[in-house]
């Protein structure tokens, strides 16, 4: 059974900084893409990043130049540096892959960007 456990959420300031972290078991790793994924109140949750098994990111345009998607394929984790965080940006963010026939995430982690 695939497993994902978030961390490294919190409250920031608006212009702070946070890393997100994904500790990822029950899969290998390595041969599967992975995405941070984020859901405000009210809102669908959205993709935000994702990172091949080889480590090609891509991301969604609101967070180009802010954000960086990085992985560790030993450590089975996968991160997400978010920099210069807005408001907007406050939702509670998971970690997700794709895995055989479904999706899989973990319980998420809230990041909370005050003004």
């Amino acid at each position: 059974q695939v497993h994902l456990v978030e961390s490294g959420g919190g409250l920031v300031q608006s212009g702070g900084s946070l890393r997100l972290s994904c500790k990822a078991s029950g899969l290998n790793f390595k041969l599967y893409s992975m995405g941070w994924y984020r859901q405000a109140p009210g809102n669908q949750r959205e993709l935000v990043a994702t990172i091949t098994g080889d480590g090609s990111p891509n991301y969604i345009e609101a967070v180009k130049g802010r954000f960086s998607i990085s992985r560790d394929n030993i450590r089975r984790t996968v991160s997400l540096q978010m920099n210069s965080l807005k408001p907007e940006d406050t939702a509670v963010y998971f970690c997700g892959t794709n895995y055989s026939t479904r999706t899989f995430w973990g319980r998420g982690t809230q990041v909370t960007v005050s003004s």
